[in-house]
């Protein structure tokens, strides 16, 4: 796919919390009722303006319409711990339900949500019934404000990949929770992912996570919706949306099953960034979880980050 960067009562307590959302590292594991992925890298460009001057198009994600496609969340709220079936469907610029897209690894619609706190994630891939309505089940950890984004792109000659996205309510008991101190190490069932590389503004750059599993490295990565790693990124405060994929392919003749696996991703501004790696080894989808400012990778301490609560996909 192409480059793109993309409540109920507890609403005000979460804003507060956003503007100091800034850490590295959690893990997050697989979701027992769902597998996990990442697609493609999306990074927008500045375009010209009516005036003759440049200005930024919206980033990816933050956008419930766009290009004449729009995001209809039939579930807006869930109840935290239980599990229930998220349900949407895509609807064109004549208010008709959308059943034509394209594949893109493996699959015509990759789901994201996300809490706006950005400790608790899931990448879903729901089912499509003939009427275009998407449905999958979903269990989230904790109460608070979410974000569901839905990546894909439609049918059609030159159609645009596109990222929409649209708020969530899960109800329950709600505490604030805050991102870890800066690491970069993130560990999940047994392995610990190293990520190196900075994340800059404007400006493509490479990151590399290396994968080991008891302290050797893992050299047998899975091929997984035909990658041998995803990456998600989540600008902290509005989650706008970068989706990237990984350098080379399996089966193309170089790229290696691990330790490492790199990407190459443009951060649409300066900020901090929360990035969710995927990855699959001895049959089960893993994700790691760092958050790194766009000026840099970050900081090392030794110690990894813990698994936080809500483990899972």
């Amino acid at each position: 796919m192409n480059p793109a960067a993309k409540i109920t009562a507890f609403a005000a307590a979460l804003a507060a919390s956003f503007g100091t959302a800034y850490g590295i590292g959690v893990t997050v594991g697989p979701d027992p009722d769902n597998g996990a992925t990442g697609t493609s890298e999306r990074t927008e460009s500045a375009r010209p303006s009516e005036g003759g001057g440049r200005t930024d198009p919206p980033a990816g994600g933050l956008q419930i319409s766009e290009g004449g496609y729009t995001l209809d969340l039939r579930t807006p709220r869930l109840e935290a711990g239980q599990r229930s079936e998220l349900r949407f469907v895509i609807r064109d610029r004549d208010g008709r339900q959308v059943t034509a897209f394209q594949r893109e690894h493996d699959k015509e619609l990759h789901l994201i949500l996300a809490s706006r706190d950005l400790v608790t994630y899931r990448h879903l891939h729901p089912t499509r019934a003939a009427d275009g309505t998407w449905s999958t089940p979903v269990k989230l950890p904790a109460a608070g404000d979410y974000r569901v984004f839905a990546d894909f792109t439609p049918a059609g000659k030159n159609a645009d990949d596109l990222t929409l996205g649209a708020d969530l309510a899960v109800s329950g008991a709600y505490k604030a929770k805050e991102l870890p101190k800066p690491a970069r190490t993130s560990t999940v069932d047994g392995y610990t992912v190293s990520l190196n590389g900075t994340l800059r503004p404007d400006a493509p750059e490479h990151l590399t996570f290396t994968v080991r599993k008891d302290g050797r490295p893992v050299s047998d990565l899975q091929p997984y919706l035909g990658a041998y790693g995803h990456l998600v990124a989540l600008r902290a405060g509005d989650l706008a949306y970068l989706h990237v994929h990984p350098d080379g392919a399996p089966g193309d003749g170089s790229t290696e099953p691990g330790p490492g696996v790199s990407f190459t991703a443009t951060a649409p501004s300066p900020a901090t960034y929360r990035l969710f790696l995927d990855f699959k080894h001895d049959g089960v989808v893993r994700t790691a979880a760092f958050t790194v400012p766009s000026g840099g990778a970050a900081e090392a301490p030794s110690t990894p980050a813990p698994t936080p609560e809500g483990h899972g996909h």
